[in-house]
């Protein structure tokens, strides 16, 4: 339970850090309303009016792209193994593979991740010419793959065959119950605040992900090729993991 003086501390402050976020991706905030919840949380509904020639749409995949993401994966074990930090029985489950300054550490990178705005990255995809693009986020890298492969205009599928994951994280998501509870892996594990999950023609892609990596200074990766196919996603067997620290 939180006193009333400190709510009063904390909503302040979660309202400044949203209008700042907002501010920060060019958005206006207007209204709003507080009320009581069991947790500290905040959220708003954005509206935008744009040109058609503005937007990247969903449906425009072509052989032979290339398939890009703009965040690491592992954000939603990172905060719950965290919190496993002070649930001595849960920590017990994965203290053999992690130790608890790795856990803090993956924590750092993942609300490091979260915080960031897609922002500099939605503006590049366009300037590389990206075929098509949607946000990774409550179904997972292969759920949101999955979706965006099924509303293609052409019959092409989506190879997944390398996944970024937050430093210390595969080796807990192996862990526990051998991969099925969170399925990081499985690519169905929740992100919040995720990446883009972009196609790109051929030849820039990996210009995107330079650009990208200079001014912001993260690592976007190319974690797939899109083929002829079906409108499905699959993540290949052999499938590499690359930790992100």
């Amino acid at each position: 339970d939180m006193p009333p003086r400190v709510q009063e501390i904390v909503t302040r402050a979660m309202v400044r850090g949203f209008k700042d976020a907002a501010s920060e991706g060019g958005v206006t905030v207007t209204g709003g309303q507080s009320i009581l919840n069991p947790w500290p949380i905040i959220g708003g509904v954005a509206q935008s009016v744009v040109s058609m020639d503005e937007l990247v749409f969903p449906n425009g995949a072509q052989v032979r792209d290339l398939i890009v993401l703009t965040k690491p994966l592992g954000t939603q074990i990172a905060v719950n193994l965290h919190q496993w930090l002070h649930d001595e029985e849960k920590w017990e489950r994965v203290e053999h593979c992690i130790s608890k300054e790795q856990a803090r550490r993956a924590y750092d990178v993942a609300a490091a991740s979260m915080e960031r705005l897609n922002r500099c990255a939605s503006t590049l995809m366009k300037i590389h010419g990206a075929h098509c693009a949607t946000d990774v986020t409550g179904f997972g890298i292969l759920g949101h793959a999955e979706n965006l492969a099924s509303n293609q205009r052409n019959e092409v599928s989506f190879i997944l065959d390398l996944l970024p994951i937050i430093r210390g994280m595969s080796a807990v998501d192996s862990t526990l119950s051998n991969g099925d509870l969170f399925k990081l892996k499985q690519g169905r594990s929740a992100e919040t605040s995720g990446g883009l999950l972009i196609c790109f023609p051929e030849h820039q892609a990996q210009a995107f992900c330079d650009e990208l990596e200079r001014l912001e200074s993260w690592q976007a990766y190319i974690v797939g090729r899109v083929e002829q196919g079906n409108r499905s996603s699959h993540i290949t067997t052999n499938v590499k993991i690359v930790e992100v620290e």
